[in-house]
């Protein structure tokens, strides 16, 4: 029996991992929830999987369940309580789901642990890349990508040699905005900009899908996972969503991960992995489906995706500038401060004056992310 830790369980991707864990209740046992602030459904979670560790980020949602607790669960509130409670809590698969550079902290702690980590959090690999490559490999835990286009490239390398690989390809959907002209960008609502084609998410990534900055996050990502130069990484469009990403060996041979848009399928996987477990999921039935369109993104629309890669390029701390830049000004857009044209804008003038230091570790990146919030909260 694994013991899961589920870093944000109210999420999309933490609701869809306890949606696969019902599946498979004789193979797998919850050990620890936590959330933001939705203290009703978190309740819920609590009654049905019984962890011994819950987390509550917010004082007040942690007070309203406080009392309603069975025995024998500890609950701990704000980062701290994160911290202490992947440090403590017992269990083998750490299921990062929770949106930002708040899951980086637990991780990292989780990663000291030795532990498999079933990784949706992108930021932090996008943030702390080589820190975090550098704690697997001293303490031996392992990454299993659980966003759809990394878990492809990883499901494509099973049995292949990172030194047979051409190029990785990623596929984006392009959003809601992929058959819009720039210029309304200028006028985008919040609405529209949430309302994605293919997938259900949470607000924040889906904002980062219309701008496209999810793609560039990925790109980092995988640049950390699997090892390879920003040069044999690639990004097309494919606004279908069923290829969730291919590699390109050098024979010139090309392996593609296909599956409906699903994010269940991924983390099941990173929770089997590199067993694979029977499902009753919706089956892809390729004559529904007919066909499959390709791509070039276009970078001058989405300057997001080519701010990631120049961030790549740069190095150091220029990831990171742009992860927090990018989460201040998806919150003000959010928020209805500035407009969605000005996203890329506040991200790229964080980018040309926060100093990018090219220490790696750990304090550095914190103090970046401080420096980097507090200069684009102050952007007109």
């Amino acid at each position: 029996m694994k013991k899961i830790f589920i870093l944000g369980s109210t999420g999309s991707i933490g609701v869809n991992t306890l949606n696969v864990l019902r599946n498979f209740s004789d193979k797998f046992a919850v050990s620890a929830l936590t959330v933001n602030s939705n203290s009703d459904l978190l309740l819920k979670q609590i009654n049905e999987f019984n962890p011994k560790f819950v987390v509550v980020k917010e004082e007040e949602p942690a007070n309203k369940i406080k009392e309603h607790l069975p025995s024998g669960c500890r609950l701990l509130t704000g980062n701290d309580g994160l911290i202490t409670a992947a440090i403590e809590a017992e269990y083998d698969i750490f299921v990062g789901a929770l949106v930002g550079f708040a899951g980086l902290a637990p991780t990292v702690e989780a990663i000291k642990r030795g532990k498999r980590i079933a990784l949706a959090n992108k930021e932090t690999l996008v943030v702390a890349g080589e820190v975090v490559n550098k704690y697997c490999a001293e303490s031996g835990a392992q990454i299993i990508p659980v966003d759809s286009e990394h878990s492809a490239i990883f499901q494509c390398m099973v049995g292949e040699g990172i030194n047979e690989v051409e190029k990785l390809i990623l596929t984006a959907s392009g959003g809601p905005f992929l058959n819009k002209d720039k210029s309304s960008f200028e006028n985008a609502t919040v609405d529209e900009a949430l309302n994605h084609p293919n997938w259900e998410m949470g607000n924040k990534i889906s904002i980062d899908s219309a701008t496209m900055m999810n793609k560039g996050l990925e790109v980092i990502e995988a640049h950390w996972l699997f090892g390879l130069p920003t040069d044999k990484i690639e990004v097309v469009v494919h606004p279908q969503s069923i290829i969730h990403s291919m590699v390109q060996f050098i024979d010139g041979s090309i392996k593609a991960q296909m599956g409906l848009p699903d994010m269940k399928l991924p983390i099941q996987y990173a929770l089997t992995y590199p067993e694979r477990f029977e499902n009753d999921f919706e089956r892809t039935n390729l004559p529904d489906i007919g066909t499959l369109e390709f791509f070039e993104p276009n970078l001058n629309k989405f300057e997001c995706l080519k701010l990631a890669f120049d961030a790549l390029e740069i190095g150091g701390n220029a990831p990171c500038v742009i992860n927090a830049a990018n989460e201040i000004a998806v919150e003000r857009f959010l928020n209805r401060e500035i407009k969605f044209s000005r996203i890329p804008a506040l991200i790229g003038s964080a980018l040309e004056k926060i100093e990018n230091n090219k220490s790696s570790d750990i304090d550095t990146i914190f103090d970046c992310d401080r420096e980097t919030r507090k200069f684009v909260k102050n952007l007109n």
